[in-house]
């Protein structure tokens, strides 16, 4: 008798637990928007390195980049006048993409996919690209809350396109960010299927950003034809159609279209998104798209001559390996002296765009140009 009441006990609660349930579900069902839905994924899940976790790494690796460049100080001084804390300018940036970056890739299934996900987002990384995005939307007036989700976008657009880049068939790397690539942890299989899913996963973070339809479908237009046939794939095509050419057969023109389309085209998207979200003129995101531009090509013309000079555990990367590609390089092509000269004309040239714009607000990018011009990985 005594077992009979408890089990009719232990029903009766049962039933109190599953009608609670549904009334919860029946409550909440109007308010789950999709983005909410995934908020609440992201809670009811443990991801592989927590946001504090996350966060300290963040630091770590930008501090590390920072303290590449022997040619930058804590402060950073430049011709126009300013004293700007670009350390701490960039410490403060990355911390803020790495803690959204961590929270848009939950580990759900499929796990394996989730997991080679997240390994190539969180496994370090300059993000310039992301605080490009943030520093021209604050250029024009915006806030960082509007173009955070475009951040993270782009970020895992490069992300995708650097586990494409080191694929066996593609330039069969084996290091990226000074750990084995994605395709050597994982298997080819799911770097492929990892890499379709950030750029599936980047559109969709992008339209969650709290802007007008009209910025956004501009800002999804801009990054779709940043990585498409008029972008970073016809960068890429053109760089492995040329590998192995005599240098006689190859000119200044073809290199200039491989770096302007394979690196340049998602460094101009970063920052005319980030222009469009926050609210810029028309020849407000002009400005801000031909500086990116030049910065963008002159990213890639410091990237062959680090290529040339470093070793690969300076760079995080395997060196040379352009070289022994036979792939077009701007030292190859003109020579190493006139890269660097070239580099100084790219950086003179980037800061006169930005002429104009508000004195403060400018300061990030300049010091960002001068950095990217001094890198030494």
């Amino acid at each position: 008798m005594l077992i009979k009441m408890e089990a009719q006990t232990i029903l009766l609660y049962l039933l109190l637990f599953f009608l609670s349930l549904h009334f919860v579900f029946t409550t909440l069902k109007p308010w789950l928007s999709p983005a909410k839905t995934r908020w609440l994924i992201r809670l009811l899940h443990l991801p592989i390195k927590s946001p504090a976790a996350a966060t300290v790494f963040a630091r770590k690796d930008v501090r590390e980049f920072l303290d590449s460049s022997i040619q930058l100080e804590n402060k950073e001084e430049d011709s126009f006048g300013f004293d700007f804390d670009f350390r701490t300018y960039m410490i403060s940036k990355a911390e803020s993409i790495n803690r959204a970056l961590d929270e848009a890739i939950p580990l759900i299934e499929p796990l394996n996919i989730h997991n080679a996900m997240r390994y190539a987002v969180l496994a370090g990384g300059k993000r310039v690209r992301p605080i490009l995005c943030l520093a021209a939307c604050e250029l024009v007036g915006g806030e960082e809350r509007l173009a955070i989700q475009a951040a993270c976008a782009v970020e895992m657009i490069h992300t995708m396109s650097l586990i494409k880049d080191d694929l066996p068939c593609m330039d069969n790397d084996d290091l990226r960010r000074g750990k084995p690539t994605t395709h050597k942890v994982f298997g080819e299989s799911v770097a492929i299927l990892s890499g379709g899913a950030l750029l599936a996963l980047a559109f969709e973070h992008l339209t969650e950003a709290d802007v007008s339809s009209k910025k956004m479908v501009r800002a999804v237009k801009e990054l779709a034809k940043s990585i498409g046939t008029k972008g970073l794939v016809a960068g890429q095509a053109k760089d492995l159609s040329s590998e192995g050419l005599d240098q006689n057969d190859v000119g200044l023109e073809d290199l200039e279209f491989i770096h302007v389309h394979k690196t340049g085209s998602l460094l101009e998207a970063s920052a005319v998104i980030g222009a469009v979200i926050g609210g810029g003129s028309e020849e407000e995101i002009e400005k801000v798209r031909s500086f990116a531009r030049c910065i963008g090509l002159l990213f890639q013309v410091v990237d062959d001559i680090l290529d040339e000079t470093k070793s690969s555990e300076e760079l995080g990367k395997t060196a040379g390996k352009d070289q022994i590609a036979g792939k077009l390089t701007y030292p190859k092509v003109i020579g190493l002296e006139k890269s660097k000269e070239f580099v100084k004309k790219l950086k003179r040239d980037a800061r006169e765009h930005l002429q104009g714009f508000d004195s403060d607000k400018v300061k990030p990018l300049i010091a960002l140009t001068n950095f990217i011009a001094n890198r030494n990985n």
